[in-house]
């Protein structure tokens, strides 16, 4: 049987510090066989948020060594999919399919909304993961 190519995924958020960091991470995680992801941000914070590191250990996934970077239009059409869970429009110019995830950000709130947010994204990814492995057999 044909190995299938990794699907290159890139998770978007505003800052890169939260969000699309949690969503690097579980679909690393839960979804390697069958995807590369990365993420990036609008406004890129320039760190990742401790708050989002300890959460994602909970979860007993390190995301200490990733750093936040910036979304570009260019490097974004070199994926397969974006996810685009910023809350805002993409910039013009994306030729590769966008899938928009509405999550809150949780920057500033309490342990336990970092906590639901991580679950959300991380059923959220899951979800993802499963329809590109059904989408890897039959084709």
């Amino acid at each position: 049987m044909k190995q299938q190519r990794r699907k290159r995924v890139l998770f978007v958020c505003v800052g890169n510090c939260c969000r699309s960091q949690m969503a690097e991470g579980f679909a690393t995680y839960h979804g390697s066989d069958i995807l590369t992801a990365e993420s990036a941000g609008l406004a890129p914070a320039g760190i990742v948020v401790d708050q989002t590191v300890r959460s994602m250990s909970g979860k007993n996934i390190d995301i200490s060594n990733h750093y936040s970077k910036a979304f570009r239009v260019d490097e974004a059409n070199d994926f397969d999919l974006v996810v685009n869970m910023s809350g805002y429009e993409l910039p013009k110019g994306i030729r590769v399919p966008v899938m928009r995830w509405e999550v809150p950000d949780p920057i500033g709130e309490s342990d336990e909304v970092y906590a639901q947010v991580r679950d959300q994204i991380e059923r959220l990814v899951t979800k993802l993961v499963t329809h590109l492995r059904s989408q890897a057999t039959q084709g």
